[in-house]
């Protein structure tokens, strides 16, 4: 989904939107000068700056973010948006709404960010699977999975308890199982909370307790496994990233080397096979 604006300068003003999928919406956007006057949201906005300086007006005071710089905006917290030089600025963002990670959190108080700005590495690596590229579509199980990380990290880093629980290690194993075979197709949540008997949530918490890793990593990790073994056997990038359920050769890559530290063609190299396209 796509819409385009002009602004008065000769610099087009732009905003990206994904389809939004269960409480979740996710835009990518460019702004010359002035973006939005004062309004608020009844979700979390929670967002990344990518060029320029993003500055607004937040709880009486005005705010400057930077490259790198994480966003965290309250729900129902009064807010506007602009440039803060010349240049303009890019920002990808997140909208999600309070229930979601009231799930997570189990009623407790939801996590306040004070100054809407943060450098804390906590936040930016939990909001890295939320805020990709829009044209790039989530699978539900990596949502559910980064949802609760991001719902954690926001009470760690603001202090806001969370919850505990024992966790259901039959629940975890099933799961695990049930990934485990079908690694190479999209898994539903509702499959597997069919399969487990427990909610996303819980379950989410429980992987994590026993296997040390959330469900959506697990499973990426059994498709790199396939990728492996199918590209040491002669089996071209393209063919093996289809073949072990990833979304195209880009989405294969990106997780091969977010995971290995090597591309998938030098890692055939060095591991004594030739790189096929």
């Amino acid at each position: 989904m796509y819409h385009e604006s002009t602004s008065s300068g000769l610099t087009p003003d732009w905003v990206r939107r994904a389809e939004p999928i269960e409480g979740v919406e996710r835009i990518e956007a460019w702004f010359h000068g002035s973006a939005y006057s004062m309004h608020r949201h009844d979700t979390y906005a929670i967002g990344r700056t990518l060029a320029g300086v993003q500055s607004f007006n937040y709880r009486r005071s005005q705010r400057n973010s930077l490259p790198g710089n994480t966003l965290v905006l309250h729900p129902d917290e009064a807010h506007d948006g602009q440039a803060g030089t010349d240049e303009g600025f890019q920002y990808r963002m997140v909208y999600v709404e309070p229930a979601l990670f009231q799930e997570v959190l189990g009623g407790q108080a939801l996590p306040f960010l004070e100054g809407g700005v943060t450098t804390d590495r906590r936040l930016e690596v939990a909001t890295v699977a939320l805020l990709q590229h829009v044209s790039y579509t989530l699978e539900p199980l990596e949502q559910s999975d980064a949802l609760a990380e991001l719902a954690n990290a926001l009470a760690a880093v603001t202090g806001t308890p969370a919850r505990t629980a024992k966790g259901d290690f039959l629940a975890a194993r099933r799961a695990r199982d049930y990934l485990h075979a079908n690694c190479s197709r999209v898994v539903a949540l509702d499959e597997l909370e069919a399969v487990t008997g427990r909610d996303r949530w819980s379950l989410s918490h429980d992987f994590r307790r026993f296997y040390g890793t959330s469900p959506y990593r697990y499973l990426t990790m059994r498709r790199l496994d396939a990728v492996r073994h199918m590209l040491l056997a002669g089996t071209s990038l393209a063919c093996a990233a289809a073949a072990a359920g990833f979304a195209d050769q880009s989405h294969m890559t990106r997780h091969f080397s977010k995971t290995f530290g090597l591309t998938p063609g030098r890692w055939l190299q060095v591991a004594g096979g030739v790189p096929r396209g």
